[in-house]
């Protein structure tokens, strides 16, 4: 699965202020690494987002995430977030960041 590019470069926007970030392609798609830590990733068009597992049924029930996309099966503690869930650049930041705080929140690898 190809990924989507001008999300891709929205999403390197998103951390520019943030060190030990790291582009992987994974999934089909590509990834974002902070400290060694899966943060978001791009599949298609659509966000996936590694809430964890506390956090994982409260992003469930945000407008537009779901639990899996197209043939990936769910994993616990990752959303996928339509695009239209991500349209807005605002929309965007608020996903990467949660992202970017569970992925901190984990060891450094």
């Amino acid at each position: 699965m190809a990924y989507d590019e001008g999300l891709a470069h929205r999403v390197r926007e998103q951390f520019t202020d943030q060190p030990n970030v790291v582009e992987k392609k994974m999934f089909g798609g590509l990834a974002f690494m902070v400290q060694g830590n899966m943060s978001v990733g791009i599949l298609g068009d659509m966000l996936m987002v590694r809430v964890g597992p506390d956090a994982y049924e409260a992003a469930l029930a945000e407008p537009y995430a779901a639990a899996e996309a197209g043939n990936m099966r769910p994993m616990k503690g990752f959303v996928y977030v339509a695009a239209a869930g991500i349209e807005e650049d605002k929309a965007l930041a608020a996903w990467v960041e949660r992202g970017v705080t569970y992925a901190l929140s984990l060891p450094a690898k």
